[in-house]
């Protein structure tokens, strides 16, 4: 499995117990909907490896995961800042009109008819999300709220925005 083909479902933040437990900080939309999850894959070393899951137990946005063949706290320690990761083909399907944060890279971006760029990333700032929009020569940050992002189509990969007054001014000299 190539992290490509894969979203971030969240990161092992610190082990838990004496017996190989770790707690996750989940970063999904409804961590609910991940409780009876059976693997996982860890990033190690660059590699996604595929993690079997013995409990989890959500709370809010996070959870507590003991993985099978990880019974010592040592053991558990090796895993501590190691991010979690789901195939893509996972992902809950959502409703006409909703779309993942992953599926507005590559996008391009117009204010009315001026063509701003093209997305590059989604950038996740203490909860602040922003979209990485480049120029070509300069990259434009623009939050990522429904008041600023007036259209989204991923079917023709564009997206309209109305900017608040003087974002542009920022990034021009």
């Amino acid at each position: 499995m190539k992290q490509a083909d894969c979203y971030q479902l969240g990161e092992v933040i610190k082990t838990h117990g004496l017996k190989g437990e770790v707690s996750i900080l989940l970063d999904v939309d409804f961590p609910d909907e991940y409780q009876n999850l059976e693997s996982v894959f860890l990033e190690k070393s660059g590699n996604l490896v595929p993690f079997f899951i013995d409990t989890i137990q959500i709370n809010g946005n996070k959870a507590l995961i003991h993985f099978e063949d990880i019974s010592s706290l040592d053991d558990a320690k090796t895993l501590v800042k190691s991010k979690l990761f789901l195939p893509l083909s996972s992902l809950p399907k959502l409703k006409n009109g909703q779309y993942y944060f992953h599926d507005l890279v590559g996008c391009d971006v117009f204010e009315a008819e001026e063509h701003l760029g093209q997305v590059k990333e989604v950038i996740d700032l203490n909860g602040n999300q922003l979209l990485a929009v480049y120029t070509g020569e300069k990259e434009i940050l623009i939050p990522l709220k429904d008041e600023i992002l007036t259209l989204v189509d991923l079917d023709n990969k564009k997206v309209t925005v109305e900017l608040p007054d003087g974002l542009l001014d920022v990034y021009n000299d």
